[in-house]
């Protein structure tokens, strides 16, 4: 299995150089020069009131074309600081070996992250891990409205997209999948904390189960510390109607700590969901 380290050293050893400049303070020495690992820019919501940082991954697949248009894969957590550079140092390790189609990395920096990954609830305890909550619908609308249409503008892009979470971050993939399943194709939530609001997006799965809905790809998992009964449940009422739900899958991963889960279950996740199609099929 892949670890953190080596597929971050994998992504630096492949990404371009520039900017070169003098060598480390206190004197002079070897050139150096920044590693540049993607794009970013920030993009003023109108939804959320206030700007937003996006920090972008393009693979080779992408840059090496000046037509090729590729899928995007969007993720919560996106800062540099957050899950950015783990994520797409895997998503270069597994498109260059060949094990996951390539995709375009569009990672969203948090401002308030428990606001936004959250919906309502009527839990006190809720309400106390930060000072505003529930704001998940703000925040699922400048994704529809105000990131998708700049990155769709500013990149090639295919009209598949997906998207990756962990813990309030997948409980905002599972909600959406939820509640709006036309905005992704594929929708990947590992330890989604679905405890949120008492259970109540699990309990009521079954009446968001039975309304007209396009078939998706999904994948969560759990770790030790994960909500294992309400997962499970997702997926237990989602697979008798695999015709028309799309293909849901569950992992269990009990070796897995909620600290350490998102990595190794990315990158089973993006194996699944994201395989090259077979050799002599078409994608």
């Amino acid at each position: 299995m892949l670890t953190f380290r080596t597929s971050i050293l994998a992504l630096c050893l492949a990404l371009p150089l520039t900017g070169v400049s003098q060598g480390q303070k206190g004197g002079p020495g070897p050139a150096t020069a920044p590693l540049v690992i993607g794009q970013t820019f920030t993009l003023q919501s109108k939804a959320l009131g206030e700007t937003r940082r996006i920090n972008v991954y393009l693979p080779d697949a992408y840059t090496d074309s000046a037509t090729r248009r590729l899928p995007v894969l969007y993720m919560p957590d996106g800062g540099l600081k957050e899950d950015f550079l783990h994520v797409a140092g895997l998503v270069q390790v597994l498109v260059g070996n060949g094990t996951m189609r390539p995709f375009i990395l569009v990672g969203i920096e948090n401002t308030q992250r428990r606001r936004d990954l959250t919906g309502p609830t009527t839990n006190a305890e809720d309400k106390k891990i930060a000072p505003k909550v529930g704001g998940s619908a703000a925040y699922r609308q400048f994704i529809r409205e105000e990131l998708m249409p700049q990155v769709k503008q500013r990149y090639r892009t295919t009209a598949e997209t997906a998207i990756v979470g962990e813990s309030l971050a997948g409980l905002f993939v599972v909600e959406t999948l939820l509640m709006e399943p036309t905005l992704f194709n594929s929708y990947l939530a590992f330890d989604p904390s679905l405890w949120w609001n008492n259970g109540q997006l699990a309990a009521q799965a079954s009446t968001y189960l039975q309304k007209t809905r396009p078939a998706v790809s999904v994948y969560l998992a759990t770790s030790i510390h994960g909500d294992t009964v309400g997962t499970r449940r997702l997926v237990e009422l989602a697979r008798p109607q695999a015709t028309r739900l799309g293909t849901w899958h569950y992992e269990n991963m009990p070796q897995e700590t909620h600290a350490t889960i998102y990595h190794p279950a990315a990158l089973r996740a993006f194996r699944a969901v994201f395989a090259p199609p077979a050799a002599g099929a078409k994608h």
